[in-house]
């Protein structure tokens, strides 16, 4: 990995981090927002008890007002109030008022807002003497009509809304920190085979494209692996088919090509222009050969890269047999072989590949025209077609050794001529295509027959 990649990847947040953060997150708000509602709810209610309290308060010192001879009297003392209304922690106020308002008993200027109509009592939040407090008014009904009002601090009231926030969101914090931790080790365990699989990567040269250990962790891990391990396998095709093309090509243009260095050499050192004209058309005829030899390897490689990616598409047999017979024919005229084709008069149509087609049939015409008889002939029957000659055809126990790469039976070797991979680029050309290769005599006396049958052909208006 580069310099420039990896500070990239060193500011990249972590797959950890990133999975945390949109699992916790959504978690943490939840929660957050879940204690927030029970902290509500819980001081709705401590609201409530607090009020009911300071309402029996009221409703106790009402208790003990009486009408007397003139007005309402408090039959408590002073004392007795404070007993009555006695809390450990907060202060409490009253005051008993008349109908007019004023004080019978109790704290001066200790008001609040009066009950709506119809109801008996009201609870406000008032301020008495710079103090917030929380207050009811309880109204007696007529004909002794008046008003207690009761005060209090909300010390404890605070307090205990605080202790309830503290008790909700402690455990709660403390559950996520547990979870969090917990996820962080049970993410990285789940992730730590791709990090191995990342630094086995990192660590790897560039020219090993064996296969990586996967481990089978996850499904996704197991496909990335598996899909990995598959671009080597393409990418280790790719390179030892360049390789093997590289050799094959530095191995058979040195003969050919030392060759036309002698000739050229041979035809400079000599005055006579016949001798020129000689070395002239033996050059001529290397330069063929190393130019038929350098398409055949092209040939191979392309069926050998063939696997990776294969387009087909409808092809009219009958118009590319008639095509290479038209190619091969002035060749064949020229070597007094009489080259033909049959079965053309109706159209067939295959689901192929078209270079790959013409490069069986030509290397299947060029093989006959070298080492075949004086008649050639190209059949087409459905969704097969075949290459007859009357030569000396192929015995059985050397037809799989023809298809190998640079090999040549005794004919070839005689004449000298190919290098051994016309009937290898047919057979790859064939196994590529799904086709039948078949090699047979042609009739009793003799020759050959090597046809190929494709897949079944199409329905004649696709061949269009």
């Amino acid at each position: 990995m580069n310099e420039t990649a990896r500070r990239a990847a060193a500011s990249a947040p972590s797959l950890t981090a990133r999975v945390l953060r949109r699992v916790l997150l959504p978690l943490a708000m939840t929660w957050l927002a879940g204690t927030a509602l029970a902290v509500a709810v819980a001081s709705h209610f401590t609201e409530q008890a607090f009020d009911r309290s300071l309402l029996d308060d009221a409703y106790a010192v009402s208790a003990n007002v009486e009408a007397g001879e003139r007005d309402i009297q408090l039959r408590l003392t002073p004392r007795e109030v404070s007993s009555v209304l006695f809390d450990q922690s907060e202060t409490i106020y009253f005051a008993v008022l008349r109908q007019d308002g004023s004080v019978l008993a109790g704290h001066q200027g200790l008001q609040a807002p009066l009950p709506a109509e119809g109801a008996r009592y009201r609870f406000s939040d008032i301020v008495h003497q710079g103090q917030p407090l929380r207050a009811v008014v309880l109204d007696h009904e007529p004909p002794n009509a008046f008003r207690v009002v009761i005060a209090q601090t909300t010390l404890a009231r605070s307090a205990l809304v605080k202790r309830l926030l503290a008790y909700a969101l402690a455990p709660q914090l403390l559950l996520l920190v547990l979870l969090a931790i917990w996820l962080w080790r049970g993410i990285e365990g789940e992730l730590r085979p791709l990090g191995e699989l990342r630094q086995t990567l990192d660590q790897r040269d560039a020219r090993d494209l064996a296969p990586v250990p996967v481990a089978r962790s996850s499904g996704e891990l197991e496909r990335l692996g598996d899909t990995l391990n598959a671009l080597f396998e393409r990418l280790g095709h790719s390179v030892r088919a360049q390789r093997e093309f590289a050799g094959n090509v530095a191995h058979e243009l040195r003969t050919p090509l030392a060759g036309i260095r002698a000739l050229a050499e041979y035809g400079l050192a000599q005055q006579a222009p016949a001798i020129w004209r000689e070395q002239l058309r033996q050059i001529a005829a290397s330069q063929a050969r190393a130019s038929r030899l350098v398409d055949q390897l092209l040939g191979l490689a392309l069926a050998d890269e063939g696997r990776t990616g294969l387009q087909r598409e409808p092809l009219r047999l009958d118009v590319l047999v008639e095509q290479a017979v038209l190619r091969h024919l002035a060749r064949a005229d020229a070597q007094g072989v009489d080259l033909g084709a049959l079965g053309l008069e109706a159209p067939v149509a295959v689901q192929a590949n078209a270079a790959l087609v013409e490069g069986i049939l030509d290397n299947l015409i060029d093989n006959a025209l070298r080492y075949g008889g004086r008649t050639i002939t190209i059949a087409l029957a459905g969704h097969t077609l075949a290459v007859i000659d009357d030569g000396p055809g192929i015995a059985p126990e050397l037809q799989r050794a023809l298809m190998q790469r640079w090999s040549q039976g005794a004919e070839g070797m005689k004449l000298g001529q190919g290098a051994g991979l016309g009937l290898a680029i047919v057979a790859r050309y064939a196994a590529l295509l799904d086709a039948e290769l078949r090699f047979e005599k042609a009739s009793d006396a003799g020759g050959l027959r090597v046809s190929v049958a494709f897949g079944a052909p199409l329905a004649q208006a696709s061949a269009g």
